[in-house]
């Protein structure tokens, strides 16, 4: 055996794609060089490519030890280590690289990579501005560039990095959605007004933008069908073969298995928790299946205590979360994120279950034909709005969204402390600056002009946005201090200060979700105006299970009229908010013992309707 041949043999199968040749050949150098630290090398990124990335481990390890410090060798282990979440291992893979190789701009731009996915913004910003001056114009890194100055909230200069992004590049995958989204927290609302008329016609051409994204600008609901169809489309490999074909598993208890990103500090944890610790143990036997990061977090410790079995499959890509879904025998899989950051939703694809579901965190339709039910409830999936949903609607009977009622509430501070004047009437919104559109801040602006003694009161989602808010409050005759913004502070804390409120006014086409929930659960009532579709209606959702249908409107005038009435008449307010607490006891809203059944009783239904 000439070993030079066989290894050019070897690479050129692999470069041509045939990996299966491609490793026996480098088995066959193995047997005889088992130590070699190319060939190991090589065995290492096929395993990677194959998307089998422990196995790829043991190879890059021994090729270092033949080649310590190789920097092409480093740069492909941390790779791999990043698949496998290993991210400090990554780091240091990457570190070493630039250390064996300085000015290297991949490890540069890879370090860059893992600080952007950990959230350490600052060394992200300083790792692309590195990559960039060496190369200029790497357009993936100008993105993920852009990507952080968007987190750092710092959206003028993300939405300018976009803009310039887009004249190159206009249809790649992300980049129409993430300048989109810049402009709206920016409130830049010209351009997002010049974005916005531009969906139509990229849709319609297949183009995906995120859908999250379009439900801030749109309520038409065959658009937004046809958008999730476009981005479902882009998740389903060609032709994937059906992993579950029919068998009948015969469990003693239903296996019910939760995919989610979100097994983390983030709001769907927080609403989902306690009915994962509710779940009856006689019926149900749960199975956690996290494909996102592990944050170390106290509640995702208590979501894994609450499940039955836990599988943290982060590493693996759909097809091998698919066959661990299978490999379970999951009767039912929900999965909780929808068309989501993070989602593990193209594992559905290769139908892992008898049963697959989506709920609670996405607001609309997956578009996905291998999903068969949304879980919602009537008011934000209505019978008669079927026809725009992929998925067969099953409705809950009362609000889709449940509630931790075990969150404590602290007492709040004053409203001094909290930068608010002492005897104003205080309308609160907590939602992201995103959220809030032109026809909304008009109505707002009118209330202010009705009610003199009164503050807006908005999160503080970063300068650009306050100043943006504020410059359009002084454009309408509002004086720019009597928008008050309240900084980001722990969420035992955020939920207290929500009793220094008098009144939560919600945003439309895109409305108060997990948001409303906090203010309700702290006793602050939510005046909503019902949108058309999902994302505007759940907050009349939540108000109906919390007892107070009447704080739903039906129209934007309808809602500015409620919510100056209300400022007006202390005491309609005063009975409303003591409703509020009373029903804390009574409300099907508050009720999360309660809501399981329910969500058991849709779960059993779809399995009988499905497999018998």
């Amino acid at each position: 055996m000439d070993p030079w041949a066989v290894l050019e043999q070897s690479l050129a199968c692999h470069k041509q794609g045939n990996l299966v040749q491609a490793e026996a050949l480098y088995r066959q150098l193995l047997s005889t060089f088992p130590e070699h630290g190319v060939v190991n090398h090589l065995m290492g990124v096929l395993r990677a490519q194959q998307g089998r990335h422990d196995e790829a481990v043991p190879f890059f390890e021994t090729s270092l030890k033949d080649k310590p410090g190789d920097p092409a060798v480093l740069l492909d282990a941390g790779n791999n280590l990043q698949k496998l979440g290993r991210l400090d291992e990554a780091l240091g893979a990457f570190t070493a690289a630039l250390a064996a190789r300085p000015g290297f701009f991949e490890a540069i731009n890879n370090r860059g990579n893992i600080f952007l996915e950990i959230k350490q913004l600052d060394q992200a910003l300083d790792c692309f501005d590195q990559a960039l001056a060496i190369r200029p114009d790497a357009f993936e890194t100008q993105f993920n560039r852009g990507l952080v100055l968007h987190q750092m909230r710092r959206f003028s200069e993300a939405v300018t990095v976009f803009d310039r992004l887009l004249a190159q590049n206009a249809r790649h995958p992300k980049l129409f959605g993430e300048a989109l989204l810049s402009a709206l927290n920016a409130c830049d609302w010209d351009r997002t007004a010049r974005y916005a008329a531009e969906i139509p016609a990229r849709i319609a051409q297949g183009t995906p933008i995120q859908p999250l994204t379009l439900m801030t600008v749109s309520s038409d609901p065959a658009l937004l069908l046809a958008c999730a169809r476009n981005t479902a489309a882009s998740l389903k490999p060609p032709a994937p073969t059906p992993l579950w074909r029919g068998e009948r598993y015969g469990h003693d208890r239903i296996r019910l298995a939760y995919l989610s990103s979100d097994f983390r500090t983030h709001p769907v944890a927080q609403q989902v928790v306690q009915v994962l610790e509710n779940h009856d143990r006689e019926r149900f036997e749960i199975i956690g299946i996290a494909n996102g990061l592990d944050d170390g977090s106290a509640l995702r410790a208590r979501m894994i205590g609450a499940v039955d079995e836990f599988h943290d499959l982060r590493a693996l890509p759909p097809r091998q979360i698919a066959e661990t879904i299978r490999a379970l025998e999951a009767d039912l899989v929900v999965d909780l994120n929808g068309l989501t950051e993070g989602t593990a939703l193209a594992a559905l694809a290769f139908r892992p279950a008898p049963v697959q579901a989506t709920w609670l965190g996405y607001a609309g339709t997956t578009g996905a034909d291998f999903v068969d039910y949304l879980i919602a409830d009537a008011i934000v999936a209505p019978p008669s709005q079927q026809a725009f949903y992929a998925e067969k609607l099953v409705h809950l009977p009362h609000s889709f969204l449940p509630l931790d009622t075990t969150r404590p509430l602290v007492p709040p501070p004053s409203r001094a402390q909290a930068g608010l004047p002492d005897e104003a009437f205080v309308f609160c919104c907590f939602n992201n600056s995103w959220k809030i559109i032109p026809p909304v801040f008009d109505v707002w602006m009118r209330v202010l002009h009705q009610v003199p003694r009164s503050v807006l009161w908005l999160k503080d989602y970063g300068q650009t946005s306050a100043q943006a808010l504020r410059a359009q409050a002084a454009a309408r005759g509002i004086a720019p201090a009597r928008l008050v913004f309240a900084p980001n502070v722990a969420l035992d804390e955020h939920l207290a200060r929500h009793q220094l409120a008098d009144l939560f006014l919600d945003t439309w086409h895109y409305g108060a979700h997990a948001t409303a929930a906090d203010a309700l659960w702290a006793g602050l009532p939510v005046l909503t105006c019902l949108g058309e579709v999902f994302p505007g209606r759940v907050a009349a959702s939540l108000v109906t299970a919390a007892g107070l249908p009447e704080l739903t409107t039906s129209n934007a005038g309808e809602y500015e009229a409620a919510a100056v009435a209300l400022a007006r008449d202390p005491l309609r307010l005063k009975a409303i908010r003591d409703k509020l607490a009373a029903n804390r006891t009574a409300a099907p809203l508050f009720d999360t013992a309660r809501f399981t059944r329910d969500l058991e009783a849709a779960y059993q239904s779809m399995l009988q309707e499905k497999i018998t």
